[in-house]
């Protein structure tokens, strides 16, 4: 078994930044995990990167995007129907700072 990168402390902590509450099951799953996604890291900084410009993006440059336009124009009377209070156009809501 190889010597592992990830301690159980690590993983607490980790997981009380997270807050999340982790039983020792899944604290030891979860380390597991971590050094395996570490392995693979390890795998990637092996290849042999010279010559390979830094990429910025990773989909095509020349990529369509749309027109950022609103397609659906909101209808304040019909917005405002089930509203149990309304004012000049307005829902109309209890006054909760003095």
């Amino acid at each position: 078994m190889a010597l592992s990168k990830i301690t159980p402390e690590q993983v607490r902590h980790v997981s009380l930044l997270a807050r999340l509450s982790l039983a020792p099951d899944e604290e030891e799953r979860i380390r597991a995990n971590m050094d395996e996604i570490l392995g693979y890291i390890d795998k990637l900084n092996e290849l042999n990167t010279d010559g390979v410009e830094p990429t910025a993006q990773v989909g095509d440059p020349g990529m369509a995007m749309r027109d950022d336009v609103v397609t659906n124009h909101p209808d304040p009377e019909a917005m405002l129907a089930n509203a149990p209070a309304r004012e000049r156009g307005y829902f109309k809501v209890p006054k909760i700072i003095e």
